[in-house]
């Protein structure tokens, strides 16, 4: 039992961090009418009613491999999900143009159609990885998308590209060799579940559309999951952003629904991986989930930050905070009850203060 002391601490930790939360709207409000940072949107978006591009964050880089189709169905189905998928990461989270790299199975486009791709070679593919790897830094966000077929002999899993694949050890040596931790990789694919164990890591997210090798029939998780990457009904917390969990869940949730209403079994069952063990779970549950509840792809932290680089470091402390809490919860079940208390009270007292920090900061 925690005493009076401790437990007045806890929740008065709690109640500081509700307050400061819900306050933190109006204070970026403040923040930009002090800097000028937010600029009226232009004229034609407003009549054409497009929303402006999100600020980029030049330290996020992602990596979209459209794998071969095998027939024009698919081909076309895997470059237009890629393509949706850059439009989103581009136009509405915040990734810079230049540090997505596409590969589909028809290279096409150029800048005047907004993104150009090159062949979805085993080549390309290592080829892109080292453009990630010379400009990213420890603290650096790497996205890896795979979507299109994969197969798995018992021994290897793969991922189909134009001429030899590689396996999921291969992609496991790549992202090895990149100077960061922070690694989201979706494997979209048939036979993807096979990836989790030799990409699974610290620090890592890894997804994939089907809980094992054996689930080889064409999946059609990455249309969900890319879709509840912006939509607003994915976001359950409703706190105006979509984490990684939450567009996990979303996806899930409708891929079953859309197996019921065509009233087939279900020939997939998408895993998250997020705590390094291996092992990958259908829902947040066994120390999985989070890392990914407290993961975003989008550029909020630069918007609230407004060019303030102590205010840039403060939220990323903040971030880093509730990382550790969720991470805390997540172990509970094996620590003592009172190490528990502790440790969380620790963690929200150093919460509270942090986000009294930003707030004062955005006065």
């Amino acid at each position: 039992m925690l005493s009076h002391f401790r437990l007045t601490r806890l929740v008065s930790a709690l109640l500081a961090i509700c307050w400061l939360l819900s306050s933190c709207g109006a204070s970026v409000e403040r923040q930009q009418e002090r800097t000028g940072a937010t600029p009226s949107p232009a004229p034609s978006n407003e009549k054409a009613g497009k929303k402006p591009p999100r600020p980029a964050d030049p330290n996020k880089f992602a990596l979209i491999v459209a794998g071969v189709g095998g027939e024009e169905a698919y081909t076309k189905k895997f470059t237009a999900q890629t393509m949706r998928l850059y439009e989103a990461l581009t136009s509405q989270l915040g990734f810079a143009d230049k540090n997505v790299f596409l590969l589909t199975e028809t290279p096409a486009g150029g800048p005047e159609d907004g993104a150009s791709s090159k062949s979805a070679t085993a080549d390309e593919v290592r080829n892109a990885f080292a453009s990630i790897r010379s400009a990213a830094n420890t603290e650096s966000l790497v996205l890896v998308v795979l979507i299109g077929h994969g197969s798995f002999d018992n021994q290897q899993a793969k991922f189909n590209l134009i001429g030899p694949d590689l396996s999921a050890k291969e992609y496991a040596g790549l992202i090895a060799a990149l100077p960061t931790k922070k690694v989201v990789f979706i494997n979209c694919a048939s036979s993807s579940g096979e990836f989790i164990k030799p990409l699974s890591a610290p620090g890592r997210i890894i997804i994939t559309a089907t809980r094992s090798g054996n689930e080889q029939n064409a999946t059609i998780f990455a249309e969900h999951f890319i879709a509840g990457l912006t939509d607003p009904a994915a976001d359950a917390d409703k706190n105006g952003r979509v984490s990684l969990l939450e567009a996990f869940n979303y996806a899930t949730k409708l891929t079953a629904d859309w197996y019921k209403r065509k009233n087939r079994l279900a020939t997939e069952h998408a895993l998250i991986d997020d705590n390094g063990d291996g092992v990958g779970h259908e829902e947040a549950t066994g120390g999985d989930g989070a890392l990914a509840k407290v993961s975003y792809l989008d550029s909020k932290q630069i918007e609230e930050a407004a060019g303030d680089a102590e205010l840039t470091r403060l939220i990323g402390e903040r971030q880093r905070l509730e990382e550790q809490v969720e991470k805390l919860k997540a172990r509970k079940g094996e620590m003592k009850q009172e190490e528990y208390d502790a440790e969380l009270e620790r963690l929200l007292v150093e919460l509270a203060k942090i986000s009294q920090a930003i707030k004062a900061r955005q006065r």
